[in-house]
């Protein structure tokens, strides 16, 4: 058992999840009817599946963090539900790194391996977007109001968005 020598790491961590649900957020929002299936090309995985991923890397981290790691490799739902189960992951994540319980894991493990991994995942459904035709707009993420706990559906408006 780890315990975080700083409330800092613990924060930064929240902070990277609370900036996975907003960019997460504005890439699956309102994304178009067969959007889910999108294939890019042979092998290669469709929105659908790597969102049903990315709740597996923060089901892994979470298991991490609680000192009971497990993978496992989830079939992917609908659509709708694997963008509630994204939030919902992050919250379950947000809750334990919110917690006074110790983590079972140096944070920066906890970064490296789950959280960067999602942070690469959302950013390919975001490219998946733009290659189906219905791209999210850019926008200006050092502006953006990213605050620590707010890792749910609901996100603030972006500041500045550009073409």
């Amino acid at each position: 058992m780890i315990s975080s020598s700083s409330d800092a790491n613990r924060e930064l961590l929240r902070h990277t999840l609370a900036t996975l649900a907003y960019r997460g957020g504005k890439a699956v929002r309102n994304a178009p009817d067969g959007f889910a299936e999108f294939r890019a090309g042979d092998n290669v995985r469709t929105p659908v599946q790597i969102l049903a991923h990315i709740g597996d890397l923060f089901d892994w981290g979470l298991s991490i963090a609680k000192g009971k790691q497990t993978w496992r490799d989830s079939v992917p739902l609908p659509w709708n539900q694997e963008v509630d189960r994204f939030f919902a992951a992050l919250k379950s994540f947000d809750d334990c790194l919110a917690s006074a319980e110790p983590l079972h894991a140096p944070p920066e493990k906890l970064f490296q391996g789950p959280i960067a991994d999602a942070l690469t995942h959302v950013g390919q459904i975001a490219m998946l977007r733009r290659l189906a035709g219905a791209p999210i707009r850019g926008e200006s993420y050092f502006v953006a109001n990213v605050a620590v706990g707010c890792v749910g559906p609901e996100q603030a408006k972006p500041n500045k968005e550009f073409d």
